[in-house]
């Protein structure tokens, strides 16, 4: 049978042409320094590397393109990060950072070239604990006590994209009266492209390590801004919760960084690629691509490269493989394979919130037909058997076409069930709570809501609750570019987006997930201790039935255990 669309490729070849030379767009710009005396009105905070100041208003204070390493070009490139070097003066903190190297993706992302990306922006609730040299009206934060909880934020792309700025921390940050902080970090083959010819101790995880140096310079600087550096929670989703995952499998990396984690459509178990391998299969290639297949002088050559060679070069050999710039596994970034470490309890031991959403994968076929698959009930067949290969008999009886609305829905059904090709599915994310319930406490859920706004444009079948679509749940109006808001939710998805606010923002609070006026929240001891964010079922559910997880777990033992 021939592969279809999806299997072959999770970018279509016709995506790819203009993807490659998608990469030149305008972004805010980089902070400036400000001269010291300047009579700019705004909070002003002293950090360890220099003062910053921000703005003020709408009950909160918010300081944004704040380097926390040095721009990663020459020696840096391909290399961990560099603590960012200090300034003098007032720093202007007013504008968020240039996103980092990447192109656009499916018609709706901005494209960057620009390597002097890795900043963070802080939001912090005013009220009675303004922060820093606050207006008229705010006071310094006093005693430990009266700090606030921190939420680090990690934002997705499939690790080849994505921005910080794409996520207004303020609702959050009022809501639940926490601290919020947003990161850049380096994407794709910057940041996570493994190569035999780069320092072995961290190859492939630059990007990881730049979240790392931003979580370090949180630890000491967020007491500044009114936040409790003991009481921090790091957080994300797609590739942000992937990278959490891998924050909790490398604790003597990350132990003490951070108390509590939150892992939004992460698949923490689902198995990660060795380093070796991934720099044969991903990295050599890329070299080759650009004129840098030398062996001896490679990474010299990388170096010298221009950004733009080097994200055409990517975007070609990524675009057969959606997972092509994921974490690898095998150095000290990522030493254990993740259900090893998991299993073992060889992993920070910390409360997790771990869960994501009903149709991921629905998300990922919509982006095929739009580029011009056609996925048909002809097709289903060999659509199924280009994913599930020798089993696909047994999952076309268990999921037959005729059982939902399209051909495009019913494989994108199937797949946020179980997928062995990629981590987004639920019965992985389940699999990721069983193991990690035995050594920390885990509260589990799913995210169903049906009407959940479009996080794309429609490809003319049933979405649903899809990958990502959580999002504008807790930062309103999300959307994949800083050029358009997304639509306001319904009345019924924005009770649930304050009930979900309230969970989150609590479990950051205390390591409980608690609501006010909405049902208790268990601990994920058993299969039907699962929360259902879902309007008007909101509660426990067993979404391992839902997810037919007992249905995988023979055909793919060496994923989801009994």
């Amino acid at each position: 049978m021939s592969k279809p669309a999806f299997a072959r490729r999770a970018i279509p070849a016709r995506v790819v042409l203009w993807l490659a030379a998608a990469v030149a767009t305008s972004l805010p710009a980089v902070a400036a320094e400000e001269p010291a005396g300047t009579a700019a009105e705004g909070p002003v905070v002293a950090t360890d590397t220099g003062k910053v100041r921000g703005t003020a208003g709408d009950g909160v204070s918010e300081f944004r393109g704040i380097p926390y390493a040095e721009p990663p070009v020459g020696l840096l490139r391909f290399a961990p990060p560099r603590q960012a070097l200090p300034w003098r003066g007032v720093r202007d903190a007013t504008r968020y950072g240039h996103a980092c190297p990447q192109v656009s993706r499916y018609g709706l992302t901005e494209a960057s070239d620009t390597e002097d990306c890795l900043t963070l922006n802080i939001t912090v609730p005013t009220g009675d604990a303004a922060a820093g040299e606050a207006p008229a009206g705010g006071r310094k934060p006093g005693r430990k006590a009266a700090r606030k909880p921190v939420i680090v934020w990690i934002h997705g792309g499939a690790f080849v994209g994505g921005s910080s700025a794409l996520y207004p921390l303020a609702p959050m940050a009022k809501a639940g009266d926490v601290v919020v902080v947003s990161l850049n970090y380096r994407l794709g083959v910057f940041g996570f492209m493994p190569h035999p010819a780069f320092p072995a101790s961290h190859n492939g995880g630059f990007g990881l390590e730049d979240q790392r140096l931003a979580m370090r310079w949180v630890k000491r600087n967020i007491a500044a801004f009114g936040g409790d550096p003991d009481n921090i929670t790091v957080a994300g989703e797609s590739a942000g919760a992937s990278s959490v995952c891998m924050h909790l499998i490398a604790p003597k990396e990350t132990a003490g960084l951070f108390r509590r984690a939150i892992v939004q459509s992460g698949g923490c178990a689902h198995p990660l690629r060795p380093v070796a391998e991934a720099a044969a299969a991903v990295g050599a290639q890329v070299a080759e691509k650009v004129g840098c297949g030398d062996k001896a002088t490679a990474l010299s050559c990388l170096r010298r490269a221009k950004v733009t060679d080097l994200l055409a070069a990517a975007a070609a050999v990524g675009a057969s493989d959606l997972m092509a710039f994921s974490p690898v596994y095998g150095t000290l970034t990522v030493p254990l394979q993740s259900q090893e470490a998991l299993r073992t309890g060889r992993f920070v031991k910390v409360p997790v919130l771990n869960g994501g959403d009903a149709e991921e994968l629905r998300l990922y076929v919509a982006y095929d037909v739009q580029a011009g698959a056609r996925i048909t009930a002809e097709t289903y067949p060999d659509d199924l058997e280009a994913v599930y290969g020798d089993t696909t008999p047994a999952v076309l009886k268990e999921y037959p076409v005729t059982a939902y609305s399209s051909a495009p829905t019913a494989l994108g059904s199937v797949m946020s069930d179980f997928s062995p090709k990629v981590g987004l599915n639920n019965c992985i994310y389940l699999e990721a709570g069983k193991l990690m319930r035995k050594h920390v406490p885990v509260y589990e859920y799913v995210f169903g809501d049906p009407a959940a706004p479009p996080v794309t444009t429609d490809p003319g079948f049933e979405m649903g609750a899809v990958h990502s679509s959580e999002l504008p749940y807790q930062f309103p109006r999300f959307d994949n570019t800083t050029k358009v808001a997304g639509p306001d939710l319904a009345p019924d998805s924005q009770k649930l987006a304050e009930q979900m606010t309230a969970y989150w923002t609590s479990f950051a609070r205390t390591g409980v997930p608690v609501a006010a006026g909405a049902p208790v929240w268990p601990r994920y001891t058993k299969e039907t201790a699962v929360m259902n964010f879902t309007p008007g079922q909101v509660g426990t559910f067993d979404a391992s039935v839902a997810h037919k997880c007992g249905f995988w777990k023979p055909l793919y033992p060496g994923f989801l255990t009994q």
